[in-house]
């Protein structure tokens, strides 16, 4: 079975637990876009859906989905969207579409954040995806030279703006021992918008895509979200 499929078989999981008349916040990405083509099918038992880009919120219109404002709504009971890595601790790593801020706010703001990815994302530590960093360009050669330090190799997105305006910074090479102290950290450093790191407020549900069929895990920690 192929990875795309894996996507599609956690994509149609998903859907089954979105509530019914409810707004909820998809994220962005190739298996979130599964999600929303799975979700369209049940586009009239909703009354919309929070995007968390601008991508997203096209392919939502599209499948007929009505995008709201995240400040119109008072609170979101689930967001559904995928990782680039999880651990065993449903801490991730996200941002590899560069979306990470929006992503961010969106699933601090739910009740309930599902995780769908399929079994090549789980991994035991953090780190083998390069981490990505949202940073408002003045800052950029500051925060590289601070993100250094930390033992990995930083380097500017080439050619890519977030929907903020703002640049992406990769560090690969690291080995994630401690996800949440490092996103404090990294989130500390003046200039920096957010971390790809979703520690403090990681996924409460993983519905995980394997050869086996979908397999699905509870975080045993209490919903992170405000």
């Amino acid at each position: 079975m192929d990875a795309q499929a894996l996507k599609q078989m956690v994509a149609t999981e998903a859907v089954r637990q979105v509530p019914e008349g409810e707004v909820l916040g998809v994220g962005t990405g190739s298996t979130a876009d599964c999600f929303i083509d799975a979700l369209a099918r049940v586009a009239d038992h909703l009354p919309g859906a929070v995007a968390s880009s601008e991508r997203t919120a096209q392919r939502l219109r599209a499948a007929g989905i009505r995008v709201l404002d995240l400040n119109e709504v008072d609170h979101l009971s689930l967001y559904v969207d995928g990782a680039d890595e999880i651990d065993h601790g449903m801490s991730m790593i996200k941002g590899g579409g560069g979306a990470l801020t929006r992503e961010k706010i969106v699933a601090a703001t739910a009740r309930r954040f599902v995780c769908i990815a399929d079994e090549s994302k789980r991994v035991a530590r953090l780190g083998r995806f390069p981490l990505p960093v949202e940073v408002i360009p003045m800052a950029s050669a500051y925060v590289m030279r601070e993100l250094g330090k930390l033992g990995g190799t930083p380097r500017i997105r080439a050619g890519f703006v977030t929907d903020n305006g703002n640049q992406i910074i990769d560090v690969a090479g690291l080995s994630i021992e401690d996800p949440r102290a490092l996103e404090s950290h990294i989130e500390a450093l003046v200039g920096v918008v957010s971390a790809g790191l979703f520690a403090h407020r990681g996924a409460d549900c993983l519905i995980l895509g394997t050869t086996r069929g979908v397999q699905i895990f509870e975080s045993t920690v209490a919903s992170k979200a405000g």
